[in-house]
């Protein structure tokens, strides 16, 4: 196939603008993979990745589809329960992320990855439904990643997607980064799936602030998060344009050596078919598009 290369042993669709170079593979959720910018690494792939364990690599941009996190019924982890009282099983951050995209389209630049209903995703999921990640490496080290959710079903869609960039942050540097992060509110998820708020005190953030770990920026008042090293005189901008309004942006690492921290776009809070704060629906024959564009220029 065109634009295929060999990365890691594994055959992956290269993307390449000028100093510009993504990777992406179809086989494994439409994963970004890595994106860099004249040889610095913007989003984090490990060299040591195990590809027999995707769902536990810690790197790339895991696309989740159709619910993004963690979601429970009665306090048990990974059900939802459908509008007929049917509870399902979901696993974490829904299975778009585990599982095989075709490749619609491709060119040096840009690629459309699409993933179908089937028999497999039926039982968790009991929806006609076509979702396209549509991938287009612009000038000036700029990635625009496009989420187009089709409803092919007779009934309304429930949905609400979301990325999980990881970008390459070396743990020695935290304290010199700080994330621009306007919003209404923050909230976080309690251990049985309800969401907690408090009020949002600030709008600029410490990658070295443990206390925005997991937490979740909602209602975004910008169409802009700011990453930025002023240190260093580097920044990324994550834009959130629409035309589907991004509902959070959850912060996210692991542990306090992980050299990589997450900035994560949602269209909705986890456990939103129970709640509703953020949950979408998508009319049978309709379409929803969710753009958000990583602009790494002065990275």
């Amino acid at each position: 196939m065109k634009g295929t290369v060999l990365f890691q042993n594994q055959p992956v669709l290269e993307l390449a603008d000028a100093d510009s170079r993504a990777l992406i593979s179809a086989e494994h959720g439409a994963r970004l993979l890595r994106w860099e910018k004249a040889g610095r690494e913007i989003i984090r792939w490990p060299d040591d990745a195990d590809w027999s364990r995707m769902l536990k690599v810690r790197g790339g941009n895991p696309v989740l589809f159709p619910f993004i996190a963690r979601h429970f019924v009665d306090g048990v982890i990974d059900r939802w329960r459908d509008t007929d009282g049917t509870v399902r099983t979901m696993p974490q951050h829904g299975f778009a992320r585990d599982a095989k995209f075709t490749v619609i389209a491709q060119t040096g630049t840009s690629a459309r990855l699409r993933l179908t209903d089937d028999a497999s995703t039926r039982g968790a999921y009991p929806f006609a439904f076509q979702f396209d990640v549509v991938f287009n490496l612009q000038p000036e080290a700029r990635l625009e990643i496009r989420f187009e959710t089709t409803n092919r079903s007779e009934r309304p869609l429930p949905y609400y997607a979301g990325h999980h960039f990881y970008f390459t942050l070396p743990h020695r540097e935290r304290a010199d980064w700080n994330l621009l992060l306007p919003c209404e509110t923050w909230g976080r998820q309690t251990p049985v799936g309800a969401i907690v708020h408090e009020p949002a005190v600030s709008e600029q953030l410490s990658l070295a602030d443990t206390a925005i770990i997991d937490r979740f920026a909602i209602r975004p008042k910008s169409h802009h998060v700011t990453l930025i090293n002023a240190i260093a005189a580097r920044r990324l901008v994550l834009e959130m344009p629409g035309p589907t309004p991004w509902y959070a942006v959850t912060t996210w690492t692991e542990k306090p050596d992980s050299d990589f921290y997450c900035i994560e776009p949602w269209l909705g809070l986890p456990n939103a078919i129970d709640h509703g704060e953020g949950l979408r629906h998508v009319p049978p024959g309709a379409s929803e598009t969710a753009c958000c564009v990583l602009d790494a220029a002065n990275w």
